[in-house]
């Protein structure tokens, strides 16, 4: 099988295994403890614990600390709902559904419009209500790099927080500015159950998941050594190799364009990580693909008609409404996501298989 699917998921790192093992003993073991336990086994764990919390702050900004979580999901929903609950929350068009569904059940929300190429309009002011704004670093659909920058000074201005979901650049890109910013772990080769929220010094969040007062009062519930340890060393791995990475990335990317030149690319050329590729056929409906039966008979490859997150759901792609596809092109669009462990091979044989695949419905991808 072929894996072109690194935005849904991201394979796990060996080293990330190898320190998730240790963890992992039982009776007669001692890496089963407790990190919250006052005991000898309890403190080796807490110690793993926070060792991997050094590992992921050291890919955030300086100035702030680390909240473990049980993912970006968790993060997000505790940046939104603890960071106040008067004012309105203004998100752009194409967050995740983990900002969206959060931010309109949490009270007001505002919706932020997003340009043709898939970045969200910095023209536009901020609503003078706004206490939160969440606007993504790259988008996980389209891969788009987000002008967050811009929007954090728009924030400040505006005398409000700013989160950025940065699950698609941490470990990729340099994580840029920000209040909070909400990550995962399985989105960069670490184990799934595990995300973190940093926030800022100076910033205060009210406990959203009470219990045991766990995560100095914020975040109640267990840790586990297992996944701390896999997400610290993913974490120390992506640092040490990003522009190993990126370089890898950025060959598969220019033969994938090659391989694909006569389908449409949705959102910028420039602006967007390059392990994201999502297309179309030409033409006003997309040259009317069907996606389904184009995955179908490409059981072999494993790539997205959209988010994971929302796949199977039947709807068409929020995030290609925004930027002003049609209902019909949306639906003819297919995601592509590669990273560390693709080959050029991977991609060439992919390739095939789909542009084989498309022509057998009688669609050329040019017409």
């Amino acid at each position: 099988m072929i894996y072109l699917d690194y935005q849904a998921t991201t394979p796990l790192a060996p080293e990330a295994r190898d320190a998730m093992l240790r963890w992992m003993d039982g009776p007669g073991g001692s890496g089963f403890g407790n990190p919250h336990s006052p005991h000898r086994m309890g403190r080796q764990a807490a110690a793993a614990v926070e060792l991997a919390r050094d590992q992921v702050a050291a890919l955030f900004p300086a100035g702030g600390r680390v909240i473990f979580t049980s993912g970006a999901t968790e993060a997000i929903n505790l940046a939104i709902r603890g960071s106040g609950s008067t004012g309105a929350v203004s998100y752009s068009a194409i967050e995740h559904a983990a900002v969206i569904d959060t931010a309109e059940t949490a009270g007001r929300s505002h919706v932020l419009n997003v340009a043709r190429n898939g970045q969200c309009n910095t023209r536009q002011d901020l609503p003078n209500d706004t206490r939160l704004v969440c606007l993504m670093q790259v988008n996980n659909e389209i891969g788009t790099i987000q002008p967050t920058v811009e929007w954090h000074r728009k924030a400040k201005a505006n005398n409000a927080l700013y989160l950025c979901d940065a699950v698609q650049a941490y470990g990729k890109i340099e994580v840029t500015g920000a209040d909070m910013i909400a990550v995962s772990a399985h989105k960069l080769h670490g184990p799934k159950g595990i995300g973190a929220l940093w926030v800022r010094d100076g910033v205060d969040l009210d406990e959203v998941q009470t219990g045991g007062g766990q995560e100095n009062g914020v975040r109640s519930g267990t840790l586990s050594p297992m996944l701390c340890a896999g997400f610290g060393v993913a974490a120390q791995e992506a640092r040490e190799r990003m522009a190993e990475d990126a370089e890898h990335v950025e060959k598969l990317w220019h033969r994938a364009r090659d391989l694909f030149e006569e389908w449409e690319l949705n959102g910028s050329e420039d602006a967007r990580w390059h392990g994201n590729m999502n297309i179309r056929p030409k033409g006003p409906n997309g040259g009317g693909l069907d996606v389904n039966r184009l995955m179908s008979e490409c059981r072999e490859v494993m790539f997205s008609a959209g988010s994971a997150c929302a796949s199977g759901s039947g709807r068409t792609s929020h995030v290609l409404e925004a930027i002003g596809l049609s209902a019909k092109q949306a639906k003819a669009s297919i995601r592509l996501g590669w990273g560390r462990y693709t080959t050029m091979e991977e991609i060439e044989t992919a390739a095939a298989k789909i542009n084989a695949a498309a022509k057998a419905q009688g669609i050329e991808a040019g017409a």
